[in-house]
């Protein structure tokens, strides 16, 4: 408090000094005005002059020879009312952007028009801004950020309002401009727009990240309302966030006062409020990542739920562009344990289904039938398929993450959304290496999220051979991976062998689901385990033997094609009369040399050990 008032006084004591420089020092002050703690003693001849109040006022208080008037609610202080008090004593100042708002709020308040006296300071101060502010972008910025302490005098004398419809259509004919510039010539002829080129016509995005919220949020409303391209908004939209949320961090620091961080905070979440309610309507106008941005800020700052839903139904209808450090969103409720917030990703891959469904009806009203492999909408899914086993898997290691949590995220896709299980098959060994104390029932629950079909070749052998899955989950793996290998060989083994395979197979699969006790069970279901990694061994060993028989094979047949080919061609050469008559004895044709050699390649294919 004292040094307030020692700054007080100081600000009172320099105002009286350079009051003294300009008043009248041989005329003997009659009148002491006082704005704000601060008095100026002054003369009643050249207020009342010139000012309809201050007229008012002395006549009321005629009877004294000095007379004490305090001005309350004096638009612009003490500072406004000294530039009204030198124009009474016609002393010379310039009129600029700076002072032009208060000249108008000060002139309007004092009565200062030309019903006391011509060319008084209102229609001095009305001219110039309509004459010199209004067309430069650059002044009415710089007028509004002086009205942000003249409100709701401003307000009220439309000062506000004008300044906001020149800068509107100002951008307005800079974007016509700057449209023109990027036409150009096709090569048949046409006119088109250079989407490539930079657009110029933009360049008003900075100056407006130095207005007060509530202003911008007036400005680019009344840019929505006249046009102004989307892209556009947007970036202007980003460029504010980011000055008024990233460069002003050293207010979190906890040395700071506890007031003072309450206050920053307010009008952190009062900005992100008010940038998610601009928001353009139209898609893949704001980035992504931005939008994650102000999602984590909403959280943190615990902005209102139809911000944060907003927020969440946004970044839904765009996920397919997102990336894992998007999703990593930390967790700032203390009342979660999670290292990440699963719960606003959750809700983002709810509203990603919605959206996807809703389209999805759309397209097959308007367009197609049903929704082929090839379409948006399929890839979408693909790839938010794919984020998510990575999200999954990024997550897993949290000891502290609940098995329902992270089945209901792994469970909010179609299932027609993965076309491989390896993603999913990964995320799901992390959180059982990480959660070694779950119960097979919680196991089970997981596992049955794995199509064991759709994993490939190495990730279903490393899930054979995975000691952490259920065992129901191994021996149907195991199953899988023979029937594969009976695939693989099914075109070596004769029709005998392949049906006693399949009839194998079949025994083996019904005596697991036959009905037994719980130990009988389990019994069973170790022995067919083993027996199956046995017989799978077996298998490959089979497998391998044929792949080098046939290569093999192949060796000996080409090199028996040559020699036959070569022997033929000789005898051939052999026979031929040089002057073109030809021996018939002992000659073959063609054809029987043909059948010959089929003939051997045929004997060596049936002899060749199989």
């Amino acid at each position: 408090m004292d040094k307030q008032q020692q700054q007080l006084s100081f600000v009172k004591c320099s105002r009286q000094q350079r009051c003294s420089e300009w008043m009248f020092h041989d005329v003997p002050s009659d009148i002491t005005i006082e704005v704000n703690g601060g008095a100026f003693p002054l003369h009643k001849f050249p207020l009342v002059s010139r000012c309809g109040r201050m007229r008012k006022l002395v006549a009321e208080n005629r009877g004294s020879d000095i007379c004490r008037i305090e001005l309350l609610n004096l638009p612009g202080g003490a500072e406004s009312f000294e530039l009204a008090a030198k124009f009474c004593y016609c002393i010379n100042f310039e009129i600029t952007s700076a002072n032009v708002a208060q000249l108008l709020c000060v002139s309007d308040y004092l009565e200062m028009t030309e019903e006391f006296s011509s060319n008084n300071l209102e229609s001095r101060a009305e001219e110039y801004l309509e004459s010199i502010v209004c067309k430069n972008l650059e002044m009415c910025v710089a007028v509004l950020q002086q009205c942000e302490n003249l409100l709701p005098f401003a307000d009220n004398l439309k000062i506000v309002g004008r300044c906001i419809d020149a800068i509107v259509s100002k951008a307005c004919v800079e974007q016509i401009a700057s449209s023109f510039s990027r036409l150009e010539y096709s090569s048949s002829g046409r006119l088109q727009m250079n989407r490539q080129a930079k657009c110029e016509g933009d360049w008003w995005i900075e100056d407006l990240s130095d207005l007060r919220i509530d202003l911008y949020q007036r400005v680019i409303t009344a840019m929505k309302c006249r046009g102004v391209r989307p892209e556009s908004i947007g970036q202007s939209l980003v460029n504010y966030a980011q000055k008024e949320l990233t460069n002003r961090s050293g207010f979190w620091n906890s040395s700071n006062q506890p007031n003072l961080v309450t206050e920053f905070s307010e009008h952190e979440r009062l900005v992100v409020e008010s940038i998610v309610s601009l928001l353009p309507v139209e898609k893949l106008v704001i980035p992504i990542t931005f939008l994650f941005g102000l999602l984590r800020k909403s959280v943190m700052l615990d902005c209102t739920v139809a911000c944060r839903l907003e927020l969440e139904r946004r970044i839904g209808s765009q996920l397919d562009i997102a990336t894992l450090d998007d999703l990593l969103i930390p967790s700032f409720c203390h009342a979660s344990d999670t290292l990440f917030d699963v719960e606003t990703v959750h809700r983002i891959l709810i509203k990603f289904s919605q959206q996807d469904d809703s389209d999805d009806d759309m397209e097959d009203g308007s367009l197609f039938g049903s929704d082929s492999l090839g379409s948006p909408s399929q890839t979408a899914l693909v790839k938010v398929s794919k984020l998510v086993d990575n999200y999954l898997a990024e997550i897993a290691p949290d000891a502290n993450l609940e098995v329902t949590k992270f089945i209901a995220i792994a469970k909010t896709l179609p299932s027609e959304a993965r076309t491989s299980h390896d993603g999913l098959y990964r995320a799901i060994d992390v959180y059982l290496k990480a959660h070694q104390g779950l119960s097979d029932t919680d196991k089970q629950q997981l596992c049955r999220l794995i199509h064991f079909q759709k994993l490939s070749e190495e990730a279903g052998s490393h899930a054979a051979q995975n000691e952490r899955l259920p065992l129901q989950s191994m021996v149907q793996v195991l199953y899988i991976e023979q029937l594969r290998l009976r695939n693989a060989l099914s075109h070596s083994y004769p029709d005998d062998e392949h049906k006693q395979m399949h009839h194998s197979l079949h025994i083996n699969s019904g005596a697991f689901s036959a009905a037994m006790s719980p130990r009988d069970n389990y019994a069973s279901l170790r022995r067919e385990n083993r027996e199956l990694k046995l017989e799978l061994t077996r298998l490959r060993m089979r497998l391998n033997v044929l792949e080098k028989e046939h290569v093999c094979m192949k060796k000996n047949m080409e090199k028996s094609q040559s020699n036959n080919f070569i022997s033929t061609f000789s005898k051939k050469l052999g026979k031929l009369n040089l002057f073109g008559s030809s021996s018939s004895q002992g000659s073959s044709s063609p054809s029987q040399n043909s059948q010959r050699m089929d003939g051997k390649v045929i004997e060596r294919t049936v002899t060749s050990p199989v």
